[in-house]
């Protein structure tokens, strides 16, 4: 008689929370003064933002200083700070998901106030209006059959989340994935642009926003528009999984060097990843400045953070501690929160933006440090009333 086979334990669904611990100001990691008179401009731009949000009762009186603040006078800027603002340190908190039906009380698994940071830049890629080789690989606007179903009507508790999905008849089904995307005619009719390069369009997808130079030399904008919903896979971590590279090798700079040895083999390694990002087009406007980012504000190089609205409210200033990607160097600096992405999900997951170029690439694709952070937000108002809103 043949032993029954082993049942495998099920999987431990999880939840990530977090806990914001107030500290005062002169805890944090110090910030050098040439950082925080640059991060000053940006800092005003989320100013701006607040005038035109909800938030805007609450960030009035400590904007309305900043204003009047000498973007010059590194003390004057940290002593408005520290008397305008609290700073609470995030932790990252994560629990066994038991469901609604038990009354037990969730277990633990981990409480960390150290997460991830990775980097982010503008790239530039060489496309056309019309289909023709070089270019042969899409870039697609927000198709017609997207739907965007928004949780917080039904589940209060869901506020914030949404998920995306195509209609079957009077089903609503997932949207289709990146393979079924690739591998079918299911968008024709909805290209933005056409590009020369597939790896490079990817890379465009996971920045979110970037530009393309057309074949009349013009540039144009281009910016996240929405996404299918599935979730962000890496395909650097696939590749080491694999054993294809090691860790250190698995930056933008390695995985393009893959690609160039293995072309016949990059269709199926982009489609292991199901999420796709559909684009809008912009002008370029300022071509010194940053693409637009969540907050419709252009990003500043150096001092925009990606982060997860869930946890980080939108435009508000953080103080992260980390380190410098190409030097290895202690990095610590305020920055603001004006950005979001597919993959940055969580308390303490952050995303970096350097900027436009090559060099800002090399930053970019070398960034996957740890990372600790502080929020900043006005004195009296606590994290949970701001992702209250």
């Amino acid at each position: 008689m043949t032993p029954p086979k082993p049942v495998a334990p099920p999987a431990v669904r999880t939840i990530t929370t977090a806990r914001y611990e107030p500290v005062a100001f002169d805890a944090l990691p110090p910030l050098a003064d040439a950082d925080l008179g640059q991060a000053w401009p940006a800092l005003l731009a989320s100013c701006r933002a607040f005038e035109r949000s909800t938030r805007r009762a609450e960030w009035a009186a400590f904007c309305s200083s900043a204003r009047q603040a000498d973007a010059g006078d590194p003390r004057q800027l940290r002593a408005l700070l520290a008397a305008q603002l609290q700073a609470w340190r995030i932790v990252a908190i994560t629990r066994e998901d038991l469901g609604a039906d038990t009354k037990a009380e969730p277990r633990e698994l981990s409480v960390s106030d150290r997460g991830r940071i990775t980097g982010y830049y503008e790239p530039q890629l060489s496309g056309s209006r019309t289909r023709g080789a070089p270019y042969l690989h899409p870039l697609y606007r927000v198709p017609d059959d997207l739907l965007t179903v928004e949780l917080g009507s039904l589940y209060p508790e869901l506020a914030g989340r949404r998920v995306r999905g195509r209609l079957d008849g009077r089903r609503v089904l997932p949207y289709w994935s990146r393979a079924q995307i690739e591998n079918g005619a299911r968008l024709s009719g909805a290209e933005l642009l056409w590009t020369d390069d597939a790896l490079e369009a990817f890379f465009l997808q996971v920045q979110g926003s970037g530009r393309v130079q057309l074949t009349d030399g013009s540039i144009v904008r281009v910016g996240y528009a929405d996404t299918n919903g599935h979730p962000y896979h890496s395909i650097g971590r696939i590749l080491v999984e694999r054993g294809e590279l090691t860790v250190e090798q698995a930056s933008l700079q390695g995985m393009r060097a893959w690609a160039r040895a293995h072309p016949d083999r990059l269709p199926e390694l982009l489609n292991q990843n199901p999420s796709y990002v559909f684009f809008r087009e912009l002008p370029l406007g300022d071509p010194q400045a940053g693409p637009v980012g969540a907050m419709n504000l252009a990003l500043t190089p150096g001092y925009s953070l990606a982060v997860d609205p869930q946890f980080v409210p939108l435009g508000s200033p953080v103080v992260i501690s980390t380190a410098h990607p190409a030097s290895g160097a202690p990095l610590a600096r305020l920055m603001l929160a004006q950005d979001i992405g597919g993959a940055i999900r969580g308390p303490l997951r952050f995303d970096f933006f350097w900027g436009f170029g090559k060099e800002a690439g090399e930053l970019a694709g070398r960034q996957r440090n740890d990372v600790q952070a502080w929020l900043l937000l006005p004195r009296g108002v606590a994290p949970d009333q701001m992702l209250a809103r």
